[in-house]
């Protein structure tokens, strides 16, 4: 019997095919959140007229004076990709004229020092590409930026939303900059930003395909106006932005990873409105005590306090008894704890101990350490 004839001149032996070696790269996309998993503060905002992080962790809606929105983290994805949620943008009041200086766009900030690896400001710039999947019932042209914040230049490249209604995959590639290399640093260096409507002070001049010093006439030029009718939305997912001239599979983290991504820049303590544990607690006079925590990971900057107050919103338990309080103030913070001070409606004992607690559904406590 004849022997068969064997090709090994593309056969390397335990090497996986290159494809399967782009798409395991592990922490490639450079995004944190991209399938909008993870919502610390929330499912659903309305009556948005201002900026501010919402709902959906990392993204951060920049909104001047362009309509009122309601933002949340929505159920409605493409189908057969695997991702579960969205971040959905509404229109609840439209501005279909808006003034020269008003704008709204959703951006990322991005750490200096998680991008040094892009020679950015050299001869070895990477490029950058940026993939997506986008739904709205509002066709037409919009605008994606890369903006260096530590040398104040940008980049801009339109996409086309084509069907209404519809989820379609974009991709956009960005080419490396040689000019101004990001600050190595756990600062802002980095943003990633989608317009929405933008004024004629963000659109009047020529859109900037390349790296230069930001004009802002150049940023949005030829950008849709999503504020100009109560029936316009948004939704977007999958998003990735990588290193190289093409897009590879979305990366999949597991939930407790994304998780802990996120916590590095905000941590909320009893997200979903539960009953449950904040801390140790020391009296260290009668009326007044510290709460002690430890964050899950450790944060970007010491973080500042966010809580809500109300009648007796929390409780220390100690000696068997509950001692009720309604609400919190920070004492001192680093990047791993943090200490928390009430002297709100306290009695007990100098030198007891006992477990802070939430008395109520409503109450929750929150470390900040945006960008």
């Amino acid at each position: 019997m004849a022997l068969s004839k064997v090709d090994l001149a593309n056969q390397v032996e335990n090497q996986l095919p290159q494809n399967l070696v782009a798409n395991n790269l592990p922490f490639r996309n450079i995004i944190i959140n991209g399938d909008m998993s993870i919502a610390q503060r929330g499912t659903s905002e309305s009556g948005i007229t201002s900026s501010g992080y919402r709902t959906v962790d990392r993204w951060n809606s920049i909104l001047v004076t362009l309509g009122t929105w309601t933002q949340s983290q929505s159920t409605d994805v493409p189908t057969g990709q695997g991702f579960a949620k969205s971040l959905k943008m509404d229109c609840t009041t439209a501005d279909a004229s808006p003034a020269s200086g008003d704008f709204l766009f959703l951006l990322q900030r991005v750490e200096g020092q998680n991008v040094q690896y892009l020679k950015k400001g050299t001869a070895n710039a990477e490029s950058l590409t940026l993939s997506f999947w986008v739904k709205s019932n509002k066709t037409g042209t919009y605008i994606c930026e890369l903006d260096d914040n530590d040398n104040t230049r940008n980049i801009n490249k339109s996409y086309t939303i084509n069907s209404a209604d519809t989820w379609e995959k974009k991709t956009i590639t960005f080419a490396g900059d040689t000019t101004g290399a990001f600050d190595n640093d756990n600062g802002n260096s980095l943003q990633v930003i989608w317009w929405l409507g933008a004024g004629s002070d963000y659109s009047s001049g020529t859109l900037n395909n390349a790296w230069e010093s930001t004009t802002n006439a150049n940023r949005a030029v030829g950008q849709v106006n999503l504020a100009d009718s109560t029936s316009n939305y948004i939704n977007i997912t999958g998003v990735q932005l990588e290193a190289g001239t093409t897009a590879s599979d979305f990366e999949f983290l597991p939930y407790d990873v994304n998780l802990k991504r996120c916590q590095r820049y905000y941590y909320r303590i009893n997200p979903n409105g539960t009953s449950g544990s904040i801390g140790s607690a020391a009296y260290y006079i009668s009326t007044a005590a510290f709460t002690s925590l430890n964050f899950p990971t450790s944060m970007r900057t010491p973080p500042s306090l966010e809580s809500v107050t109300g009648t007796n919103y929390y409780n220390i338990n100690r000696n068997g008894d509950n001692d009720f309080f309604n609400d919190f103030s920070l004492n001192t913070s680093n990047i791993d704890s943090a200490d928390l001070y009430t002297d709100s409606n306290l009695s007990s004992t100098s030198g007891d101990a006992g477990r802070t607690r939430f008395a109520s559904a409503s109450g929750y406590v929150a470390f900040n350490s945006e960008l």
